[in-house]
């Protein structure tokens, strides 16, 4: 509802950035990395995803760039929650003892081999990108009798947040009740169980919630070479 002036015509993950749908971003990052196989969990304008990946003609330079992808669409309901989305498509994930998911509406330059590293040494059932909130709040502290004694913006509170980006073991189904959204009751169980890693990651990331992050993300596109467009691994070498 907060982007409706783009998602009255598209789905979140087909709205535009640089002339390519926002998922054709993330599929490039995962595709760079070596990962080509992706499944769809598709709900509202399912038809409209179907078409843009489907009807690529031969020859023309999205066809060029997603070439090797192997994408399967799974119709997972316009009204199923995340969790939902993720159970239906297990028999899909037959055989696979890690996957990746994301929420598709978010860019990063996090490396991804070194999230992927962090959930294999740590061996936890789910790992995810920590970041810090692009949010223009202020955080308030207050006494028992209302007085204000402290007003922080809250970028310097050390709040941080899911980005979206995961790595499950194929447990993480076990965890998963009927209904269930992944976050809430999913997550709890692993907090209990400490099969939930974080990564922390102040690099670039930005989530398209909202038109000021759609102008953002234009904007940088615009000025080139924009910080989720993956780069060469070996820049990364220092950092494994």
């Amino acid at each position: 509802m907060r982007l409706r002036d783009y998602t009255d015509l598209v789905p979140k993950p087909l709205i535009p950035v640089a002339g390519r749908p926002l998922v054709w971003h993330l599929m490039r990052y995962y595709a760079h990395y070596g990962h080509r196989d992706f499944i769809l969990c598709l709900g509202y304008g399912a038809e409209a995803i179907r078409r843009c990946f489907g009807d690529v003609q031969p020859g023309t330079p999205l066809a060029e760039e997603s070439s090797g992808w192997r994408i399967t669409f799974a119709d997972t309901g316009t009204e199923a929650s995340i969790g939902e989305r993720l159970k239906a498509v297990e028999p899909l994930l037959a055989g696979e003892s890690m996957f990746l998911a994301n929420y598709a509406d978010g860019l990063t330059d996090c490396p991804l081999p070194l999230l992927i590293a962090l959930a294999e040494r740590r061996r936890a059932v789910a790992t995810f990108l920590s970041v810090r909130p692009h949010l223009s709040y202020h955080a308030v502290v207050a006494d028992s009798h209302g007085t204000v004694t402290q007003i922080r913006d809250i970028a310097d509170t050390g709040l941080r947040i899911n980005g979206g980006f995961f790595v499950f073991r194929r447990e993480i189904f076990r965890y998963l009740g009927p209904g269930e959204d992944l976050v809430d009751q999913p997550f709890r169980r692993l907090l209990r169980r400490r099969q939930l890693v974080a990564h922390v990651y102040d690099g670039f990331w930005l989530a398209v919630d909202t038109p000021k992050d759609k102008q953002r993300i234009d904007e940088i596109a615009a000025a080139g070479a924009p910080p989720w467009q993956p780069r060469d691994l070996h820049a990364y070498a220092a950092l494994g």
